[in-house]
């Protein structure tokens, strides 16, 4: 099996402009392909992982990937999927984050000599001159076209900015100045992606005369059509500094029954007679799927040895275990207690687990916080020194647990 067919047998493949060119490229090692990145923030997150994994698994196949930075475009802002218009961001920022991308990146991707490559459309977006841009490539776009794309039509509404309107064409731009710099044949996206990606491969034909071509790939969501990747505090990031190993081991130790396997198809390297064996579990026996898919990918982004620190915590909770070295904890200063205690709800706010004393007050009130297994209900509950000197371990909801000790 090619690995073509392996990325259709696993469900990652949405749509493809030529079925048997793209096959031919990819399951020969003759693919030059690209996929973008727009610096948004400083750390990927686990929307980008479907792209991450691809990467790493077409270079396994003795393909050439191309990781490009959007540098350049983030300073205008992609419009897919959004109802409002980006925050613009300075080049300082963009080239903070853009660091932080390759560093992430360099877990999947081999970036050696004649390896991978990392490239910045800023390096030509942003010496082009207006007036040739108008002449050159604007003259190969019809507006009728573009305005009938998906990512412009969820927009008219709300209104379309200009500046937004010139995204597809600078990342069409995109696809043609690599075509002709680096010979890239192919470009991967998201599904989202489908008009920007043709407009790359028109303005490649009618200006060079060559053939390039374009596959996207599935969403990631879940049973329900949801995009995965976000919790009630926010985005699942890579970065261990936003989302610690044992958070992110937990996000995918925690995903519904319905959706383990299909996130073991699109984002593990488990070989498929294994997911298909997983896939024969019902009950509780499903989460023996669940541990080994948190476990792959915590090895992924965080190392090995992350990876069975955070399966140790979580066993040490969820399964009565004795250890709970590796559990998520925080150390209480003594210059924050008064008169030899401290509330519950301030140590709560300083460890994260909630925004606000009335998150937690609410939470309280609905029986949704425990120390030590004990339900709370007061919602002025303070925790003694003494306690803190022995460590306590307290609870919110069924699946958030945090250690707390006192320095």
């Amino acid at each position: 099996m090619g690995v073509y067919e392996e990325l259709v047998e696993r469900g990652l493949i949405a749509q493809v402009t030529d079925e048997e060119k793209i096959r031919d490229l990819v399951n020969n090692g003759k693919a030059v392909f690209y996929i973008g990145f727009d610096p948004t923030a400083d750390s990927l997150h686990v929307g980008h992982f479907m792209a991450l994994t691809l990467m790493k698994r077409l270079q396994e196949a003795g393909n050439k990937p191309i990781a490009l930075i959007g540098g350049g475009t983030a300073m205008i802002g992609d419009p897919s999927g959004r109802t409002d218009m980006r925050q613009m961001m300075t080049q300082e920022t963009i080239q903070h984050n853009c660091d932080c991308f390759k560093k992430q990146m360099s877990r999947f991707i081999d970036f050696g000599e004649g390896k991978a490559m990392m490239v910045n459309n800023a390096d030509w977006l942003l010496d082009l001159n207006y007036i040739n841009v108008l002449r050159e490539v604007g003259a190969c776009f019809s507006v009728n076209r573009m305005l009938n794309a998906e990512c412009y039509k969820q927009r008219m509404e709300k209104g379309l900015s200009f500046l937004e309107f010139n995204y597809m064409i600078m990342q069409s731009y995109d696809f043609y100045a690599l075509y002709q710099k680096y010979g890239c044949n192919l470009q991967f996206g998201g599904d989202d992606q489908w008009s920007n990606m043709i407009g790359g491969m028109e303005l490649i034909r009618r200006k060079l005369g060559k053939e390039a071509n374009a596959m996207t790939i599935t969403l990631l969501t879940n049973s329900e059509g949801k995009k995965m990747g976000k919790t009630q505090k926010g985005a699942v990031w890579l970065d261990a500094e936003k989302t610690t190993p044992y958070e992110f081991y937990q996000y995918w130790r925690n995903v519904d029954d319905g959706d383990v396997i299909k996130c073991m198809k699109l984002l593990t390297f488990i070989p498929m007679e294994e997911i298909n064996e997983y896939a024969k579990l019902e009950g509780a026996e499903l989460n023996k799927a669940k541990e080994a898919l948190a476990y792959s990918l915590t090895t992924l982004v965080h190392g090995e040895e992350e990876a069975a620190k955070a399966q140790a915590a979580a066993k040490a909770l969820f399964a009565g275990g004795a250890d709970d070295s590796n559990m998520p904890s925080t150390v209480i200063d003594k210059a924050d207690l008064e008169d030899g205690k401290i509330t519950l709800l301030s140590i709560m706010t300083k460890a994260g687990m909630i925004k606000s004393n009335g998150e937690g007050r609410r939470l309280i009130q609905q029986g949704g916080v425990s120390v030590d297994d004990e339900k709370i209900s007061d919602v002025f509950h303070a925790v003694a020194a003494e306690q803190l000197e022995k460590g306590i371990i307290v609870k919110k909801g069924k699946k958030v647990f945090r250690k707390f000790t006192l320095a």
